[in-house]
């Protein structure tokens, strides 16, 4: 699953094309993605890329520090948004060498879409390790799976229901089976109520969650708007590609029916996959 995740990341690290960034892409940086650390000359460096939205340095390196790994920008380690080091755990060699990837890559002009290791590695830090913000996160992704899109089965037209039937089924069957719940379904607009005992059930899942897989269920839930794609593909029942084909059902009934819109269905095609890539490689341990 990781190699597969591999693939659909290796676009964003490698150079892109320059383009400009807007004010809101600018803001998106500074509020999400990693900093070099607070000493004067990173203070000044990091306010001059904040600024001119510039690569300001120009070696990426990794470096044992601290018992994990830390990725540096000219020798001086990169920091979470809120201030913590960006420290990842000695297991996961591969994660670091993707975050120092995206920062390699990126050229002239800094591109918030490209860091999506990183990002995630530092929410993982600053949010995941404080028991408020958990329960907080948790308590919102278990709304997901009350209205869970695939709790609502179309009885037409038949390309839905056959892709329904092909990519959502064996998912609700996986999961009572393996978490020994009862899991409603709905033909109709009205939302299918949960019993009380399977929202306790996934709620001691999440609660179980470390920091990484919190980070990365979130991020897979709000990407497939489904709590049980998302769920499935942290806990391997899901590759990649397989998460992003059930989390498009809809969207690849239309396009069977009518077609792709160029610019649209392609590029969501890609971003699905580049997201719920990012969640899966923050898992892999080696």
């Amino acid at each position: 699953m990781h190699r597969q995740a591999l693939r659909v990341l290796a676009p964003l690290v490698r150079p892109n094309a320059r383009r400009a960034l807007s004010v809101r892409q600018a803001v998106y940086l500074r509020r999400t993605h990693a900093t070099i650390s607070n000493s004067e000359q990173a203070v000044n460096a990091t306010n001059r890329a904040e600024a001119t939205l510039k690569r300001f340095w120009k070696n990426v390196g990794i470096e044992k520090r601290d018992g994990g790994y830390v990725v540096t920008l000219d020798k001086r380690p990169l920091k979470t948004p809120g201030g913590k080091a960006l420290i990842i755990p000695p297991e996961k060699r591969l994660v670091a060498a993707l975050v120092a990837s995206e920062w390699e890559n990126q050229e002239t002009v800094l591109k918030p879409h490209a860091l999506p290791m990183t990002s995630l590695v530092s929410r993982a830090i600053d949010a995941f390790q404080d028991e408020n913000t958990r329960n907080e996160v948790r308590a919102q992704l278990l709304k997901y799976l009350e209205t869970d899109t695939i709790f609502y089965h179309a009885d037409e037209p038949a390309v839905l229901v056959e892709l329904q039937e092909a990519h959502w089924k064996p998912i609700l069957d996986w999961a009572r089976e393996t978490f020994g719940v009862d899991l409603k379904v709905s033909d109709s607009l009205f939302v299918p109520s949960q019993p009380p005992e399977t929202m306790k059930k996934f709620e001691e899942i999440l609660s179980n969650f470390s920091p990484w897989e919190m980070a990365a269920m979130e991020r897979a839930t709000y990407t497939s708007k489904s709590f049980l794609i998302a769920l499935a593909l942290i806990m391997r029942r899901l590759d990649v590609d397989q998460a992003a084909q059930a989390a498009h059902v809809e969207v690849n009934s239309q396009i069977e029916r009518w077609g792709e819109v160029e610019d649209t269905h392609d590029v969501d095609y890609y971003d699905m996959r580049r997201q719920l890539g990012s969640a899966a490689c923050l898992l892999a341990n080696y």
